[in-house]
C-alpha cells in the first residue's frame, strides 16, 4: 500500500512560496526563514517516514541535506 504524501507537499510548496514571499521583503528575515527550515524538516522528515519507495526516500534525504544547508545560510540573514 502507497503512502500518500500529497498533504506533504503541498505545505512544502506552501513553504517554499512563504519563503520567496520573505526575501522579496527587504527587511530583516532570518528568524521567520529559520523557523520556515523548521517547518520544511518536519514535511521531509514525514515524507522519509512515509516513504514507501526508495525513490521517495532518497528524494526526502536530499531534501533534508539542502534544508541543513538553507539553515546554515539563513543564520548569516539579519
Amino acid at each position: 500500500m502507497k503512502a500518500d504524501v500529497t498533504e506533504e507537499i503541498d505545505r512544502l510548496k506552501a513553504h517554499v512560496a512563504a519563503a520567496r514571499a520573505l526575501l522579496q521583503e527587504g527587511e530583516p528575515v532570518g528568524r521567520r526563514l529559520d523557523f520556515l527550515a523548521q517547518e520544511f524538516n518536519r514535511e521531509a522528515n514525514t515524507l522519509a517516514s512515509k516513504a514507501n519507495h526508495a525513490g521517495l526516500t532518497r528524494v526526502a534525504l536530499e531534501l533534508k541535506a539542502v534544508i541543513d544547508q538553507m539553515r546554515e545560510q539563513v543564520q548569516n540573514v539579519q
